[in-house]
């Protein structure tokens, strides 16, 4: 499982870079460009925290969570049976971490720009990266319901 968790988190860091490269340089910051009216807008935000901007100007801190989630989810992850579902979700979880740290490491910051309006409500600004994490760690706690992710479970 892990020569395919490596493959698809390097795939889904660079979709994630790439997008952050692409719109960083194309955009300006702040401004909102309307993709469907009242629900889906790209703007260029960047995020010195965590989610709803928590933690902000706390990069170091923020890198070393970050760090420890990556280490612990390495180890915990051969505990899962393996399966395709797993893999993906391990890809995305790892895929996204690391886009993300890379652009602490490098900027100080998340580039966010997926901006979402949900029945009035502006969404906090998010990234590919972002999504990445959400959806593996969704996938993640599916298989731990289903009991993928102990030593008995049938590899």
């Amino acid at each position: 499982m892990k020569k395919k968790v490596i493959l698809y988190s390097i795939i889904l860091f660079v979709v994630d870079q790439l997008s952050k490269l692409i719109l960083d340089n194309v955009l300006i910051l702040g401004k909102s460009y309307t993709i469907f009216e009242k629900f889906l807008y790209i703007t260029k935000a960047y995020n010195d925290g965590v989610s709803f901007s928590m933690l902000a100007g706390h990069k170091w801190l923020i890198i070393l969570i970050n760090m420890a989630i990556l280490v612990f989810l390495y180890f915990y992850m051969q505990k899962f049976k393996e399966n395709k579902r797993n893999t993906i979700a391990f890809g995305m979880v790892f895929g996204g971490l690391f886009g993300n740290l890379v652009d602490r490491f490098v900027y100080g910051y998340v580039i966010d720009f997926i901006d979402f309006y949900i029945f009035n409500y502006d969404y906090p600004i998010f990234n590919f990266a972002d999504s990445f994490i959400c959806i593996g760690v969704i996938l993640l706690l599916y298989s731990i319901y289903l009991g993928e992710d102990n030593e008995n479970s049938s590899k």
